[in-house]
């Protein structure tokens, strides 16, 4: 074998390896030439407020959100209209035994004072002729009493007081015309007497709490002062029922004006605990005018109370006697009725029984007893249309 033989047997040793290492070659090339499937590099955080966009979001239609509708704030609940209580209570004088009590005026009504100063207004029939002078009028029985009379219902709570009443005029004239003076002196308001009859028919008008209120005074009693001295056009007296459309009118007015609209009323028989016809009447004229509370005095008992008819309006037909100049005076049971009033009419009724003492004065019941005064009151009813609850 010469040196060729050698050479090429030399060559076949190094292939292989030439042939691995051209191979590592290319797989190096490959290698550096392809990217890799490694992570992909990590984008910038922008400060800018731009969207940053990726893959998907290029792909895919982007995310929206559905417009929101504002849920609507709940309306405001109605704010509870105001209520507004009344007291009633029956005739009032100071004459014999009761006469004593206007040396104090401050405590003439003793403690049932306190019930009618917890209402907001207080009412009661004032059956008396204001005065100290003037001459009797031909009937028989006269009452009277001094200018501090009205103080002393203004210190036991009471707000106004009705004069349309047999005993308003006991006097004549000259007691009249002291009558009018006090009431124009501004201690109590008054109603139901006046120097005419657009004054006589006129009701006080206040307000509590926004809530309006007229009260009027009228005579139904057919007696001399209902005949002698209801007032006209020209004259001076009371306001009665002989002229019935004049007070329906005021009413009326008082009504659609938007008032709580009140009418104390002297009426009735002496001694009869049940309404008369008339009495019906006259009540239901006055609801049908729009009152919204009739109360009445005159016949010395209590009489029944309740709602009247189908109606919002509320009738009390009699108060019996309350501050009195003589025992046995028919009963000697008294008391105050409170109403409550909310939304232009009568809500609720409370009667608080009291009982007429040695002294003239209504003295509060007590103990066990009040529950059947109460009851007794409201079985008074039973021969009267009235309802119990409204």
């Amino acid at each position: 074998m010469g040196r060729h033989a050698a050479s090429s047997n030399a060559s076949a040793r190094w292939l292989p390896w030439l042939v691995a290492l051209s191979v590592f070659v290319v797989v190096a090339l490959v290698l550096v030439l392809v990217p890799g499937r490694g992570p992909e590099p990590q984008q910038a955080v922008s400060s800018s407020t731009a969207p940053v966009t990726t893959e998907s979001s290029r792909t895919q239609p982007p995310t929206t959100t559905a417009p929101t509708t504002p849920t609507p704030a709940p309306p405001p609940t109605p704010a509870a209209e105001p209520s507004v209580t009344l007291a009633f209570a029956g005739d009032v004088h100071f004459t014999g035994r009761t006469r004593s009590l206007l040396d104090d005026p401050g405590t003439a009504f003793g403690p049932i004072a306190q019930t009618l100063a917890a209402a907001d207004l207080a009412m009661v029939n004032l059956e008396s002729a204001i005065t100290e002078r003037g001459r009797e009028e031909p009937k028989q029985f006269h009452f009277r009493a001094p200018p501090v009379a009205l103080d002393a219902l203004t210190a036991a709570g009471i707000d106004v007081a009705s004069l349309a009443n047999n005993h308003a005029v006991d006097y004549g004239p000259v007691g009249l015309e002291d009558t009018l003076a006090a009431a124009r002196s501004g201690r109590l308001p008054v109603v139901g007497v006046g120097p005419d009859a657009a004054a006589a028919y006129a009701p006080y008008r206040t307000s509590v709490r926004g809530v309006s209120l007229a009260f009027f005074g009228v005579s139904q009693v057919p007696d001399r002062t209902y005949n002698a001295w209801t007032a006209t056009d020209g004259s001076p007296g009371i306001a009665s029922t002989a002229d019935q459309q004049r007070l329906i009118d005021g009413v009326l007015a008082a009504s659609e004006a938007g008032d709580v609209t009140v009418v104390y009323v002297h009426w009735g028989i002496e001694g009869d605990a049940c309404p008369t016809e008339d009495m019906s009447d006259l009540a239901r004229a006055l609801a049908d005018a729009g009152a919204d509370i009739v109360v009445g005095t005159h016949a010395h008992l209590l009489l029944g109370a309740g709602w009247l008819g189908a109606g919002p309006a509320y009738v009390a037909y009699g108060l019996g006697n309350f501050l009195w100049w003589r025992s046995r005076a028919f009963s000697d049971d008294t008391g105050v009725l409170t109403l409550t009033v909310q939304g232009g009419g009568v809500v609720a009724a409370e009667f608080t029984p009291a009982l007429i003492d040695e002294d003239g004065r209504p003295q509060p019941s007590t103990g066990p007893s009040v529950a059947d005064l109460v009851s007794a009151f409201g079985a008074l009813r039973d021969c009267t249309t009235l309802r119990r609850a409204r």
